[in-house]
């Protein structure tokens, strides 16, 4: 695969794009229930996942600043990033829905406008910014990528579950006499 601009922006978009479209089965009150990745609901998904591209916002720009960005988030090495997680949970579990996902869609709309704006090079260079260690921006990116299909495919996953069970519970109509 040729490593380009165009090819992570298209993928970025494309994996966004079948996320949001998974998203978009599921009505409101079904995205507060758990059990979508353990104990955490859709909304909880949405909430990790914006968290993660808000933290590579904050990390590129204090790269670009020279700060050397040493851990995830204050007292964590990138060692921790389970702890890392559970701190996003934690974060965000009690926020409202409507919250979460004007949080998800901002925050995507600021990462993507931040991957539009970097040159190829920026993507390409590995060991562009401290926190990449040898790793460049574009491989990166295509975690970012990779996380979408991680939460598209939980959702998808759930929502099966959830139409298995409601169609397992359903009685069959009756026979007429």
């Amino acid at each position: 695969m040729i490593k380009t601009k165009a090819a992570i922006l298209q993928r970025l978009q494309s994996e966004h794009r079948r996320l949001e479209r998974n998203v978009s089965q599921i009505v409101p009150e079904d995205m507060l229930k758990p059990g979508v990745v353990g104990e955490w609901s859709t909304k909880d998904v949405l909430a990790h996942l914006a968290d993660w591209e808000a933290h590579m916002l904050v990390w590129v720009e204090a790269a670009r600043g020279g700060d050397p960005v040493a851990s995830p988030d204050p007292g964590l090495t990138w060692q921790q990033l389970d702890v890392f997680n559970q701190r996003v949970y934690e974060r965000h579990r009690d926020e409202p829905l409507e919250a979460v996902i004007e949080y998800f869609h901002d925050t995507h709309r600021q990462f993507m406008a931040l991957v539009e704006a970097m040159s190829e090079e920026e993507m390409l260079t590995p060991s562009r910014y401290p926190f990449l260690g040898r790793d460049t921006i574009y491989k990166w990116l295509g975690a970012y990528a990779a996380h979408d299909v991680w939460g598209k495919a939980a959702i998808r996953k759930w929502l099966k579950a959830q139409r298995d069970a409601v169609a397992s519970n359903t009685p069959l109509p009756k026979e007429p006499d």
